[in-house]
């Protein structure tokens, strides 16, 4: 089933903003679009590629697919952590897309989330955040990551994905969301 948000009727949800970055910096620039390629990730950003982009897995083999594209993460979140003293804006984290409305921790692995008119984004898993969180925030990344009941980690800095089909997404798109068929599988770090 597909669900609509569209984010031109507030608080109906939808994309926040986009950002992408030709250098492999922390934080990424918003822009007014970016444009999707499908195989490749968000045109013009430095982790876009058919295998893996980030910079301490091509020194340990750059050959596996590259299964984090594309990164959404969740406007929500920016509130979460402002309740513990971080100040964080849309891009800061290097998030490529920042969306509100849509749980997007919630989504299994496999879910397509369509921005815009073209654009789709099949969920590969969740971000890992890395030391270079707390580089931009002392203590970031103790409010990233929690403990769920049962003693698993529980990582809160968005999901990662690849480019199915390509097209230009901007603020203020529509985000539609399509499970899986089958048995939803929960997402994991990638």
């Amino acid at each position: 089933m597909l669900a609509t948000v569209n984010r031109r009727t507030p608080p109906t949800p939808g994309v926040v903003a986009v950002h992408r970055c030709e250098d492999h910096r922390f934080s990424k620039q918003s822009e007014a679009a970016i444009t999707l390629v499908a195989g490749h990730g968000v045109e013009g950003d430095a982790h876009a590629g058919a295998q893996v982009q980030h910079r301490s897995r091509v020194a340990a083999d750059p050959a596996p697919p590259n299964l984090r594209q594309v990164h959404l993460i969740h406007a929500e979140l920016f509130e979460e952590v402002a309740a513990g003293g971080h100040t964080v804006s849309p891009g800061d984290l290097g998030e490529n897309v920042t969306t509100a409305g849509i749980d997007l921790l919630a989504l299994p692995t496999g879910a397509m989330v369509r921005l815009g008119e073209r654009a789709l984004v099949a969920v590969t898993g969740l971000r890992n955040p890395c030391r270079q969180v707390d580089e931009f925030s002392p203590g970031l990344m103790s409010a990233l990551v929690d403990r769920a009941d049962d003693g698993t980690l529980v990582r809160k800095a968005g999901v990662m994905g690849v480019v199915v089909m390509g097209g230009v997404v901007r603020a203020g798109d529509a985000i539609e969301v399509a499970m899986p068929p089958g048995a939803p599988v929960p997402l994991d770090r990638v």
